[in-house]
């Protein structure tokens, strides 16, 4: 096939294109370059470039690098701020997976290859004739989440040739093939922020506003912050407050008030219910069709992450009248921070079915709870 291939400068899409040449693919090699002239967002842009610029010249491919500098602002950039401006928290992966590498990449450059190929640790599989995202075979890399936003469209067209590899083993292969980057460590921390400091990003552009922590149980305060942007749900480091551990329960956006709890207290960090609205599946409604099998009363059954782990949380979920969903958890959650995303999966983890955004319970939700919470049908997972 001819393939255009992602690659960063990293060891992992090295290894996908040694994988395709080996395979008789026609490889095309492209690096998206984003952040700002300014700096901001570079993500050590010229090493990376360096970098594969090796790797095209081992093959003897062609390497382009195309600039996605404004698109990057307007669609991520811009989507965080504005987002933990709003007192949420952002999820900018799954936006930049969506909007840069298979949207406006896609658009402009993908569309003349058979494929699209990346890094990413994932799998796509066929059922009943139907294309899924499927995780990973190395549980720790697994980066499905970060793809859960993704359409159907964008599925059809990528491969994912690390997916049944685990990532001693893409290092093994790096160093076998003698790739320049075989040692070279993974890149930590959000992308777009490069090697700024995620507060100074978010102070340069929201600037300060100090405002009190007060412990939720008490009302008492215990502390102060610089700004409720600077925080988000479940947060325990960097609170500056001392008899912890601390976690950020809630945040008051009108006034400013950051509250946390004392991690050897109630427990308000924790919760089993999550709300969703804005819900997107990838593949296939599970609740227009049970080609999966799922359906469970009025719902259905799922395992889920609500944020970037290996372990997943087995959990019911339900249709809420007047829109979005709920899902029930069987255990605790910690950190469940309105504006994330809840990530949603087969029972049994092997298929990312899609994701849908964390939000507060919506007035509208309230007043039905009760008279319908016997109609919530929760599965008996003695059964499945």
């Amino acid at each position: 096939m001819k393939i255009a291939v992602l690659v960063s400068g990293g060891v992992d899409s090295a290894v996908v294109v040694h994988r395709l040449v080996a395979e008789g693919h026609d490889l095309h090699l492209f690096y998206i370059r984003i952040g700002m002239d300014n700096g901001e967002g570079d993500c050590s842009a010229e090493e990376d470039i360096e970098m594969c610029q090796l790797i095209a010249r081992k093959y003897g491919l062609p390497l382009q690098v195309v600039s996605l500098h404004e698109e990057y602002w307007d669609y991520v950039m811009d989507y965080a701020l504005k987002t933990v401006k709003a007192g949420l928290t952002p999820h900018p992966d799954m936006m930049c997976n969506k909007m840069i590498k298979f949207g406006f990449f896609e658009q402009r450059w993908g569309k003349d290859f058979d494929k699209t190929a990346t890094g990413h640790y994932a799998s796509i599989k066929e059922r009943d004739g139907r294309l899924y995202l499927a995780t990973a075979a190395d549980p720790v890399k697994d980066q499905t989440d970060f793809l859960a936003a993704i359409s159907y469209d964008q599925l059809s067209h990528l491969l994912f040739p690390l997916g049944d590899l685990p990532k001693s083993e893409v290092r093994r292969i790096a160093s076998e093939a003698g790739l320049p980057n075989a040692s070279r460590k993974d890149s930590q921390g959000i992308c777009f922020l490069g090697k700024i400091n995620y507060n100074d990003f978010i102070r340069r552009h929201l600037g300060e506003r100090p405002g009190p922590v007060v412990e939720i149980e008490t009302g008492r305060k215990i502390g102060g912050h610089k700004g409720y942007w600077f925080h988000t749900i479940g947060q325990r480091k960097g609170l500056g407050l001392s008899g912890g551990p601390w976690y950020v329960v809630r945040k008051n956006v009108r006034d400013n008030v950051v509250y946390v709890s004392n991690g050897y207290g109630t427990g308000k960090q924790y919760g089993r219910t999550i709300h969703l609205q804005e819900m997107h599946w990838i593949s296939a409604d599970p609740f227009e069709e049970d080609s999966l099998g799922m359906r469970c009363g009025d719902g259905i059954r799922i395992a889920f992450k609500n944020r970037h782990s290996p372990q997943f949380i087995q959990a019911d979920m339900v249709p809420v009248p007047g829109g979005g969903y709920v899902i029930e958890s069987e255990s605790d959650v910690q950190g469940i921070a309105p504006g994330q995303y809840a990530v949603v999966y087969t029972p049994d983890t092997a298929l990312c079915l899609g994701s849908g955004m964390i939000s507060s319970e919506p007035p509208r939700q309230r007043k039905h709870k009760k008279a319908n919470s016997e109609n919530l049908s929760i599965c008996d997972t003695d059964s499945m």
